[in-house]
């Protein structure tokens, strides 16, 4: 006899295929890596991993069939990046962790490279850790958000990025601003086209210096000051300092 699932159920079914793509320690190590932003091969993304290249692509196929990540080809080369919904669905999962789901620090290496992102890294496209909500706080106390009916960028918010990024805003479906969780701030972080672009102008401006080994950031002492001088920013002296 069949049953007709009702949407409930087929929610329930979605959510179950959704959930259980990321309940694998593999699938998300990768989700994880891929939230600095960039393509990577399965090769890289294999190493990060430390599991086999053969081991990798399955995953990574699975992760591409649920609508996780997406496909980049150059050349003969398949590079693979997170699905632009799935990078909050990531930081928010991670957020929600219990605090002390983290595996023990066993190296001072371990322990610098955490430190290095909780002070400043990439979410994706944006800005996150310490520095990212800061940045977030400073635009609010200046009225350039407003979070009185959720989060909304001002018209003094509208017409400082202008002046800062140029083309502004931009041709795109994408929302203006959205609020990101924070994973180890626990507290919500700028993202949307207003956190891509205002982390996209800091990199090209020499404010901050990616990480090649992860998404931390280095601020530089001129991103230091054009922090202080935009947003009346005045990080410590630790924040951001090591990649």
């Amino acid at each position: 006899m069949m049953v007709d699932m009702t949407d409930t159920a087929l929610a329930g079914t979605a959510l179950a295929g959704l959930a259980g793509l990321l309940a694998d320690r593999t699938r998300a190590t990768v989700c994880l890596a891929l939230m600095d932003g960039r393509a990577w091969t399965a090769a890289e993304l294999a190493r990060t991993a430390g599991v086999a290249r053969s081991t990798a692509t399955e995953h990574l196929n699975l992760l591409v069939s649920g609508g996780l990540l997406t496909e980049v080809r150059q050349g003969r080369h398949r590079c693979l990046r997170l699905a632009d919904h799935a990078a909050e669905l990531v930081e928010r999962l991670a957020a929600a962790a219990p605090p002390g789901a983290a595996a023990p620090v066993r190296s001072l290496t371990t322990a610098h490279r955490r430190r290095a992102l909780a002070a400043a890294r990439t979410c994706y496209d944006h800005l996150a850790g310490t520095l990212g909500v800061a940045v977030t706080d400073a635009m609010t106390a200046r009225g350039l958000l407003s979070w009185d009916r959720g989060l909304t960028l001002t018209d003094d918010g509208d017409r400082w990025l202008a002046a800062l990024v140029g083309a502004w805003p931009p041709a795109s479906r994408r929302p203006l601003v959205r609020s990101c969780l924070d994973w180890t701030e626990r507290r919500p972080h700028l993202g949307g086209a207003t956190g891509a672009a205002l982390c996209s102008h800091a990199v090209e401006a020499g404010w901050v210096v990616r990480s090649r080994q992860s998404r931390a950031l280095r601020i530089t002492d001129a991103g230091r000051s054009e922090l202080r001088d935009h947003l009346g920013l005045e990080l410590p002296a630790d924040v951001g300092a090591r990649p």
